[in-house]
């Protein structure tokens, strides 16, 4: 099937220059959209998709440069190229600044402006593709770039999100990129981690006290709710919140309201909730130990972040980064990693997921008097190595061993192709084989 030709919207409002660019493109090939204003653009987006977009700067309801700057802190890095009759110095700064590919000033010859087009599509892959990094989380697997494309969606909602995952996968990064990526970005970001807090000590925390309210409460202290308010509170670890305080956190999910200790007086509060939690709260709601109703007000938005052991491809991205992250730390530049010591990375569980790897890298760097890290400097719980078993039980009528190693073959295959887009030579190597044998298997199960 014959791939999509690019996508590309231009947003300009004078309407006979609209008309002029969409004929001129849709006659190189190109499938066009039009938008009067940037208002409008936005508005589109999400509906078109473009590949590209042509931008003026000087309109109504919405210019250029302020379009730009929504578009970005969407995360949106779609390639803008801005054509104005408005040419200056300044504003070509202004607008690069905001994240423009290129400017083009009117009056321009067809010619530069399909040479520009040509060199901005050919530079289009997003940048999380091309480095493997979105708002500060590191991945390339097809679970992280899925992540990436939610993320903006997720944030431009006011609705509650809930963060599940695993210790150390990266729950606290992922809800400061919703909150940077949002409409509340200029306003607090607060953190409450609900395990580390003794329950004693907690609703104080989170709802404070007024001068009186218990001995020692001299004065009186605003809650966490109260200093995250217009912007975003995160609950990590909100499994681990007391019954007593699920009924008060309830209230101030559904009412936006709560009351101080010691006072009569309930306190307004504008704020978006965003929890976290590696525990199974369905289980725990089942259980009885946590309020089905909480729980279904705090899961209107849900993200689920993978194991380590489930994206290993993402290791060897992670460890580029953190070696450079230490390395500078340290005045260890230049420092690398062996490929056996990559290896036994690749071949290790990680129990305690990107967390784990971190310290592993900073401790390895810490320690590395040489040019690479190399295995014997890497520390690795012992027993918790990558399975390598493999076993089926065997039906009692028998099998067609043939066959069913067969399917296995072949279904391994389509997966190393598909995760690689199918570049032959990278998914040779996911299934440790030689070109060659790659390309044998294909032709032997008509694959390719």
């Amino acid at each position: 099937m014959a791939s999509k030709s690019p996508s590309i919207l231009i947003v300009d409002d004078d309407p006979g220059f609209r008309e002029f660019l969409r004929l001129f493109l849709e006659k190189e090939g190109y499938r066009v959209s039009l938008a009067r204003d940037g208002k409008e653009a936005l508005s589109r987006l999400e509906e078109v998709n473009p590949d590209l977009i042509l931008l003026d700067l000087r309109m109504p309801e919405m210019g250029g440069l302020e379009f730009l700057e929504h578009l970005r802190r969407q995360g949106n890095e779609t390639p803008v190229i801005v054509i104005t009759a408005y040419a200056s110095l300044d504003s070509a700064v202004k607008a690069k600044k905001e994240g423009a590919y290129d400017y083009l000033p009117k009056p321009f010859r067809l010619e530069d402006l399909r040479r520009k087009l040509k060199e901005a599509l050919k530079s289009s892959a997003p940048r999380e593709e091309i480095t493997g990094e979105f708002m500060g989380i590191i991945g390339r697997s097809p679970a992280m770039r899925r992540l990436f494309s939610l993320l903006p969606k997720i944030a431009r909602a006011e609705s509650n999100v809930l963060i599940t995952g695993e210790s150390g996968t990266g729950k606290e990064l992922v809800a400061r990129a919703i909150h940077r990526l949002s409409p509340r970005r200029d306003k607090p970001f607060v953190v409450v981690n609900c395990a580390g807090i003794p329950a004693t000590l907690l609703e104080s925390e989170l709802f404070g006290y007024r001068a009186g309210a218990f001995t020692g409460a001299k004065y009186d202290k605003p809650g966490l709710f109260a200093r995250a308010h217009g912007g975003t509170i995160f609950l990590d670890e909100i499994g681990d919140l007391p019954p007593d305080l699920q009924v008060k956190l309830l209230r101030v999910v559904e009412y936006k309201t709560f009351t101080p200790l010691g006072s009569s007086q309930e306190v307004q509060v504008d704020v978006r909730i965003i929890s976290a939690t590696n525990r199974d709260l369905e289980e725990e709601v089942r259980e009885g130990r946590f309020r089905e109703d909480l729980y279904f007000r705090l899961n209107v938005l849900s993200v689920h972040l993978p194991p380590l052991r489930e994206r290993r491809e993402d290791i060897p991205l992670l460890v580029q980064h953190f070696l450079e992250k230490y390395s500078r730390k340290m005045g260890k530049s230049g420092l690398g990693i062996s490929d056996y010591a990559l290896k036994a990375l690749m071949e290790y569980d990680f129990p305690g997921n990107v967390r784990e790897l971190e310290n592993i890298i900073e401790r390895s760097v810490a320690l590395e008097s040489g040019p690479l890290i190399l295995p014997e400097t890497l520390t690795l719980r012992p027993g918790r190595r990558k399975s390598q078993d493999f076993s089926v039980e065997l039906p009692p009528e028998g099998l067609d061993l043939e066959a069913f190693l067969a399917r296995v073959e072949m279904g391994l295959l389509r997966q190393a192709l598909e995760r690689t887009g199918g570049r032959k030579e990278e998914a040779a190597r996911l299934l440790k084989l030689s070109p060659r044998s790659f390309r044998y298997r294909l032709q032997k199960y008509r694959l390719e």
